[in-house]
């Protein structure tokens, strides 16, 4: 039998300490307890690419999408002082929108590019050129090479990529593609709490991780990005969230 030594670690956090050495990379966190426990590094990995796509085609789970990865990028701006890059083939971008999670016009460079393979080029020369604090792209083709290479750039540049992936299809789905994204996302809209006098309330989403490196999935109802790009967990659901985790209603793509 070995003798007991004093040195030796005397609690659990103490053992995971020395089982699981400080991750190699920054991360930005969410702010929020309920999603940045989940997350295998506490946080989203910041020089990393990470995607997510609506849950339906409808155009407010669309717009969620953008107001989620919009708050991410707000954050990381907040976070740097540099401008965020948004790429995309479309004109429906709604600057005012973008302001309000959190990214107003004075921080974000457009680019629109002719289609996605020039996209997918402006996004990793801008990650190359080390400009922008945060990048957000929206594309519907996207190839598995490409992503490979987009998590390559973005980890050697410690810049977040941050990829809106758009259905080919109205009933396809864009997570069901490969890819070697660090995150996948799934957002959709979901009811707003019910106000005491008429009003429009702050949006509440429904947010799905599809899949992460290192962790499991889950859901959870998150309210909206506020004006800082943070999310926060409705009060009434507050108690409710550990409930939420676990398997989604999509297989992990």
């Amino acid at each position: 039998m070995f003798p007991v030594s004093d040195s030796l670690p005397s609690t659990i956090a103490q053992l995971r300490a020395v089982a699981s050495p400080l991750s190699d990379f920054r991360v930005l966190p969410f702010g929020l307890d309920q999603i940045d426990g989940r997350l295998g590094a506490g946080g989203l990995r910041a020089g990393a690419l990470h995607e997510a796509a609506a849950l339906t085609a409808s155009l407010v789970d669309d717009a969620a999408t953008k107001l989620f990865l919009a708050g991410i990028a707000a954050r990381e701006a907040q976070a740097s002082g540099g401008p965020v890059l948004w790429a995309s083939c479309r004109t429906d971008l709604y600057a005012p929108g973008l302001a309000q999670a959190g990214l107003p016009a004075d921080s974000v460079i457009y680019a629109q590019p002719r289609d996605d393979a020039a996209l997918l080029a402006v996004v990793e020369d801008a990650v190359r050129d080390g400009t922008p604090s945060a990048i957000v792209a929206e594309a519907s083709k996207v190839s598995m090479v490409a992503t490979r290479r987009l998590q390559l750039v973005a980890g050697e540049a410690d810049i977040p990529v941050l990829l809106l992936r758009r259905r080919k299809a109205r009933d396809q789905d864009p997570l069901a593609e490969p890819s070697a994204a660090w995150t996948r996302w799934r957002i959709g809209s979901a009811p707003s709490e019910r106000l005491a006098v008429q009003g429009v309330g702050r949006p509440r989403w429904s947010v799905e991780l599809a899949r992460q490196r290192g962790g499991e999935s889950f859901s959870l109802i998150v309210e909206g990005s506020d004006e800082t790009g943070r999310l926060a967990v409705p009060a009434a659901l507050g108690h409710r969230a550990a409930e939420t985790a676990g398997t989604v209603r999509h297989a992990a793509a």
